[in-house]
């Protein structure tokens, strides 16, 4: 199998036309031609999945994440990145990320939360084409549930250690907004959608101060938002290329740890 026919599984799903301007989408480390024997699937290359990936006999790092988003100007095992992307090379280890374009193409991130919590009726939260494309989505579930309750639900589904919240301003909830990641920016979509709900993650402090008494806004954790990215890519290539060896990350893990009392 060569690289390109892993990358063209995945973005007859995902295109990269899709990520956003200011994203590093597509293949990083390596070239189309290369061969590949077995791909691990993650949500971030760091060191400890670039060694899971050697461990495991892998020629290919697929995550949801671009490990280099920035320009850089050197190379000298400084950082992280640095560090990964040298040993990337030197062990013939090619680096993909599928990001925004997996974000916004339709039943992409938000989708697979959304059937994850139990969503009807679902739709984009904020359109971005005439395809379906477009950032988070809406929908119902399919009776009431006390907040509360359903706040509980995401956390044991997700793995969420701590969630942030704005009041509960209302005691039950139906329809609910999702946005994997940081989507603070789509606070309004999800308020003027009608939504009862709204579940993202990396919300700043102010950003709980603009649920207008309208609509609860939940901060689920960013990692733990965009887990099932690993999932989604394994799903895509066992359906495309069901024959190919793809291991999802076990050593895939949130960089922020919590703690309490």
């Amino acid at each position: 199998m060569k690289v390109r026919d892993i990358t063209s599984a995945i973005e007859s799903f995902a295109p990269l036309g899709l990520q956003e301007s200011y994203d590093n989408s597509g293949l990083i480390v390596g070239r189309p031609d290369d061969e590949v024997n077995r791909v691990l699937l993650a949500v971030d290359v760091n060191e400890e999945v670039l060694q899971e990936a050697i461990d495991e006999g892998c020629d290919m790092i697929v995550t949801h994440h671009p490990i280099i988003f920035h320009p850089m100007k050197r190379f000298n095992s400084a950082t992280y990145v640095e560090r990964c992307v040298e040993k990337a090379i030197r062990q013939g280890i090619v680096l993909y990320a599928a990001h925004t374009n997996l974000d916004s193409t339709p039943e992409g991130m938000s989708w697979r939360v959304a059937q994850m919590v139990g969503l009807e009726h679902v739709e984009v939260l904020q359109p971005n084409g005439d395809n379906g494309e477009g950032f988070g989505v809406v929908g119902e579930l399919a009776q009431e549930e006390a907040a509360e309750k359903f706040l509980h639900r995401v956390m044991q589904i997700f793995n969420v250690k701590v969630l942030r919240h704005s009041d509960i301003v209302k005691p039950q909830v139906r329809k609910v907004a999702i946005c994997t990641g940081a989507g603070g920016s789509l606070i309004d979509c999800a308020r003027e959608a009608g939504a009862d709900i709204y579940l993202t993650a990396d919300l700043k402090y102010n950003d709980f101060m603009k649920h207008e008494n309208s609509i609860i806004l939940t901060d689920m954790g960013h990692f733990e938002s965009e887990y099932c990215a690993i999932q989604i890519l394994f799903d895509i290539l066992s359906k495309k290329i069901p024959i190919f060896a793809a291991c999802r990350s076990v050593r895939s893990r949130n960089p922020v740890n919590y703690m309490v009392e």
